[in-house]
């Protein structure tokens, strides 16, 4: 749906074209800008050691559910049928915390996303004032992400501010080169 609004904007951009000739139109790199910022670089290595931390919890626990049913399987037979229903129940209930767990850890409102909200969001909000501080002081009407929805057929490397973002953002390119 996003790149459908971006070709539409690009579309009514064209379309107004007596309009166009007065406007400056820039672009930006914002996956090339956030891969040069050191900071964001840490908050991914975070949020990436947390992922792997959580899903061995659940491989963990998936492994001793699955011990669990292999040991009721194998003695189901010598067990009374209180017993049979107790370990059903059991098996159950560890299978419903699993769940639980991983829509806790993964799910659309968990921990994974509220992470990536506190964690990201300041440093995209940087990022975007460095975009508007650039466009500003250059007079650049209008900037798109290169990396977002609309599709760029044809980009001139002369309208790509990405460097001079992650210059107003104080990063040094030639150092991580």
């Amino acid at each position: 749906m996003p790149r459908k609004v971006g070709i539409f904007l690009l579309g009514t951009l064209y379309l107004t074209g007596v309009g166009l000739a007065q406007h400056r139109i820039g672009y930006v790199d914002t996956e090339y800008i956030l891969s040069k910022l050191p900071e964001y670089q840490a908050v991914q290595q975070k949020l990436d050691q947390m992922v792997r931390d959580w899903q061995a919890e659940l491989d963990r626990r998936r492994q001793e559910i699955d011990r669990m049913f292999e040991e009721y399987r194998a003695r189901e037979l010598l067990y009374t049928p209180e017993e049979r229903q107790r370990r059903r129940e059991e098996i159950a209930r560890a299978e419903e915390e699993l769940d639980r767990l991983r829509q806790q850890y993964f799910g659309p409102e968990g921990e994974l996303f509220r992470q990536q909200e506190a964690l990201l969001r300041p440093i995209q909000e940087r990022v975007l004032e460095a975009i508007e501080t650039v466009a500003r002081d250059e007079g650049y009407d209008y900037v798109f992400d290169k990396a977002a929805a609309p599709v760029l057929l044809y980009a001139p490397p002369e309208h790509d501010l990405s460097d001079r973002v992650l210059a107003e953002l104080n990063v040094n390119l030639e150092s991580q080169n």
